[in-house]
């Protein structure tokens, strides 16, 4: 499956969770959660807190990144509920797909009254 129809899913699910939970006000950790959940439900492959090393020139350094969600190994979701969003998530997102090299993510803020107006699209070279 490619990029597009794996973030088409992800978007259904976030709404379903969102909708299920009852909007907002809860932690990012119960999102992420419930997120991981839906999307298994519907077949996808998904990765929660998914570590992956951090190469800086030839040194592998020993924090890795946690990557909050990897769906089927193409899409980064990465999760959010705060009441208003910064745009810095969207250029820490991009660091992620970089460092990765994969060409789409989504930050997903279930800390908006409807989820979504909370969804980013970010692309590396898509």
């Amino acid at each position: 499956m490619a990029e597009n129809e794996i973030s088409k899913r992800i978007v259904s699910a976030a709404i379903e969770v969102h909708r299920s939970l009852g909007g907002p006000g809860l932690l990012e950790s119960v999102y992420e959660e419930a997120l991981a959940y839906e999307l298994t439900q519907t077949g996808c492959d998904v990765r929660r807190q998914a570590p992956s090393p951090i190469r800086c020139k030839d040194v592998t350094l020993a924090t890795p990144l946690k990557i909050d969600l990897l769906v089927d190994g193409l899409v980064i979701v990465e999760c959010k509920a705060v009441n208003q969003y910064n745009p810095i998530f969207a250029t820490q997102l991009l660091t992620y797909l970089r460092l990765k090299n994969l060409r789409l993510g989504l930050v997903i803020n279930f800390g908006e009254r409807l989820v979504k107006d909370g969804i980013h699209r970010v692309v590396n070279n898509l």
